[in-house]
């Protein structure tokens, strides 16, 4: 776990980028967290995206990240990531940033970045229920740090399609919160989807049923820190047409809500 650790937190480290003169463009080159995974993690290129904006436009932090996956990626190589800056003002920037490797583009994403401003503060979620405490230390798949349910994902019994996750990471460099909080979403959307249906769970996968992100969305609301624990909070209201839906909350356990994400995968039984 603790290696694991170490090797997302150098997938994070992008450096400052090179200026593209013919496309008037930034290129970053992230490394690949070495996992038994069929493909190229999803987690990591969220995390990689929002890592690639900060450099791109310091002073300012990710607002929201809406990325696409139109084709698997390798591990075996690096990816490229080329950023074009669209606006870059006082308080906002837009940028579109493309993921390449040698068979093409593997995904793309449009990150709104925003300057930290104060303003009145109104939330209307369901407040946080329990603690960290009262749940079981869990390992969860590729998430190397801490997390804690009460929720068996792997269950085989239909259950309600929600789940509830306590995360917490070990301390991290700065800037890095908005990326930890990208990679930790991406990993049981498609668990949740699933739950409701006796006799499958998320383990099937590639065996039962092919999948595959095709769409995830990450808004950030507040600064937060992830080495203190946050909950996610998830809901798929619907899978239909080989497609899962699934959506959740961040909130600190204090209940403030930091961030609101969802996504869409392909879910194709056999």
């Amino acid at each position: 776990m603790a290696d694991l650790w170490d090797d997302l937190l150098s997938c994070l480290d992008l450096g400052e980028g090179a200026a593209d003169d013919a496309s008037a463009r930034l290129a970053f080159e992230g490394k690949n967290l070495p996992l038994d995974y069929h493909r190229l993690f999803g987690g990591q290129l969220l995390a990689q995206f929002a890592m690639a904006a900060a450099r791109t436009c310091p002073g300012k932090s990710v607002k929201s990240l809406h990325a696409q996956f139109p084709r698997e990626g390798t591990a075996e190589e690096p990816v490229r990531y080329e950023v074009a800056k669209h606006s870059d003002g006082r308080t906002f920037a837009s940028l579109i940033i493309v993921a390449r490797q040698s068979k093409g583009v593997i995904a793309t994403a449009s990150v709104a970045l925003h300057a930290h401003e104060e303003g009145r503060s109104v939330q209307t979620v369901p407040p946080v229920t329990g603690a960290p405490e009262d749940s079981a230390a869990v390992e969860i798949g590729i998430l190397p740090f801490e997390t804690r349910t009460s929720i068996d994902l792997d269950t085989r019994e239909a259950a309600e399609p929600e789940f509830s996750l306590w995360w917490r990471t070990p301390t991290a460099g700065e800037g890095t919160a908005e990326a930890l909080a990208a990679y930790a979403t991406d990993l049981t959307l498609i668990g949740t989807a699933l739950r409701p249906l006796e006799g499958v769970t998320q383990a099937d996968a590639q065996k039962a049923f092919a999948s595959a992100v095709t769409a995830h969305t990450i808004w950030f609301h507040r600064p937060f820190r992830t080495d203190d624990w946050l909950l996610l909070r998830q809901h798929s209201p619907i899978l239909a047409q080989a497609r899962s839906f699934g959506r959740g909350d961040i909130l600190t356990r204090d209940g403030l809500l930091v961030a609101s994400y969802a996504q869409e995968a392909l879910v194709r039984f056999r």
